[in-house]
């Protein structure tokens, strides 16, 4: 194909609009030097290549695996979610400044191939330690000891669509998938941090290893604050007998979803029917909480005899008919006066604060792309599940550093647009590498005082 050095365009009036391909080193990416500032100052990226061990050749080797990790998390914080981005990326001179190379005499970065070969070389071991990273990372976010941890515990669905390891049909979803488990945490009502992105496969059930994933968590998180508190929140998902019993016997309480049965409607039948009496007169939405005894038939005790736990319930009745919730929880604590501690409504709202972390699943999958696990290993698609966790946790450091701010609490698709796509020139002389924003970009204000943020530290 022929390459046009001028392009005229006649739309303009009598004004000629005319385009050349010689604005020289220009990216849309400026903002992935607030990136890799940011990483810089907490060394996250670096952490985590030192769980990788190198087994190329030295003498073959190009590209050092802190190198590779860092294109690859910071592709992936830009929206560049797909390995093969790396080929039309490799020359991208802000990308290659946020990995430390020079823009123009630096060495291009990392080709496809080659991430794909990074990628598939990781071990289970080498996962395994990437995995603690996040939860010591979460840890040393706090200089006391906060009061209260909650632990939200979710399954999603991760489409496939291949050849890949362990992919099979689930009948809830209607897909090929994967079924990762994510863990996310927050402390004191703080933001919510992911510290586990299991990978596992499509046909297992959403509990399936949530026990084992809940063990290495509480431990660690035991281990540094021995006195915190520690409540756990699912969906029916998790709702088994062997997590109840491991969280009464580690002294972690939960809050978790109960499917709707037979014998817990007749149970709240009642309360139901005292709520559309109310809806009746009323016209108005109703909404109660109540509690309950109740036992499943798999609930037994140690001596094989039928369990009681208490369950929440919240009695709806609107406009469009019954919306009964159950929640089974370990809070059942009594006052002086024989009544609950917390009360039905207050427990319900806690567990439907799990709507937030709802958010944030949405964010790692729509806005970070999560679900593009399309290698055919299994363990390297493990592996591409705590990349994209790992871009997750540098925009959630941002959040911090945008306190006070109108993207204090701006969802990372909106971090990303306004805060990462800038037009920029980069020129390179002998003692500085220059950028040129866009002198229109309309958030250079907020954008300046970021940079200074950062360049200040953690406050």
């Amino acid at each position: 194909m022929t390459q046009c050095s001028t392009l005229k365009f006649d739309f303009l009036g009598r004004r000629q609009v005319v385009g050349r391909f010689d604005g020289g080193k220009i990216s849309s990416d400026a903002g992935l030097v607030l990136v890799a500032q940011l990483d810089r100052l907490f060394g996250f990226t670096r952490r985590l290549a030192a769980c990788l061990k190198d087994r190329r050749q030295p003498g073959k080797v190009r590209h050092a695996l802190l190198d590779e990790l860092r294109q690859r998390i910071y592709q992936i914080a830009a929206g560049y979610e797909d390995c093969n981005d790396a080929d039309t990326l490799a020359s991208d001179p802000v990308l290659k400044v946020a990995c430390g190379r020079n823009p123009e005499t630096g060495r291009d970065l990392a080709s496809q191939p080659t991430l794909s070969r990074f990628e598939n070389a990781v071990s289970g071991v080498e996962l395994y330690r990437m995995a603690e990273v996040f939860a010591d990372f979460f840890l040393e976010g706090y200089q006391r000891a906060p009061q209260e941890i909650v632990l939200d515990l979710d399954a999603t669905d991760d489409p496939t669509h291949g050849q890949q390891e362990l992919t099979y049909f689930h009948g809830y979803y209607g897909t090929y998938c994967y079924l990762p488990l994510l863990v996310f945490a927050q402390a004191d009502g703080g933001p919510h941090w992911p510290l586990a992105a299991v990978l596992r496969p499509g046909n297992v059930h959403a509990g399936k290893g949530s026990v084992a994933v809940l063990e290495r968590v509480v431990a660690r998180l035991r281990e540094a604050w021995p006195e915190v508190r520690i409540t756990m929140r699912g969906d029916s998902g998790e709702a088994l007998p062997e997590v109840y019993e491991w969280c009464e016997n580690a002294g972690v309480d939960y809050l978790i979803g109960l499917a709707r049965n037979s014998r817990l409607l007749a149970l709240a039948e009642p309360f139901l029917e005292a709520a559309r009496e109310e809806h009746r007169q009323t016209g108005e939405t109703v909404r109660h909480y109540h509690d309950l005894s109740y036992a499943a038939d798999s609930w037994k005790d140690e001596e094989g005899q039928p369990k009681l736990r208490r369950v929440v319930v919240k009695a709806e009745v609107s406009a469009k008919g019954d919306n009964p919730r159950f929640v089974v929880t370990s809070l059942d604590g009594l006052t002086a006066e024989g009544a609950f501690a917390q009360s039905a409504d207050d427990l319900y709202d806690l567990y439907a604060d799990r709507g937030d972390v709802e958010n944030r699943i949405k964010e790692l999958k729509n806005d970070l792309c999560s679900g593009r696990t399309s290698c055919h290993r299994f363990l390297a698609n493990q592996f591409r599940l705590l990349l994209h966790a790992a871009a997750y946790v540098l925009w959630t450091l941002m959040r911090q550093f945008l306190a006070g701010t109108e993207l204090a609490s701006a969802q990372v698709g909106t971090l990303r647009l306004r805060l990462i796509k800038v037009g920029v020139r980069v020129v390179q002389t002998a003692r500085r590498v220059w950028l040129h924003l866009a002198s229109s970009y309309p958030w250079a204000a907020l954008w300046q005082l970021l940079a200074m943020r950062l360049r200040a530290g953690p406050g």
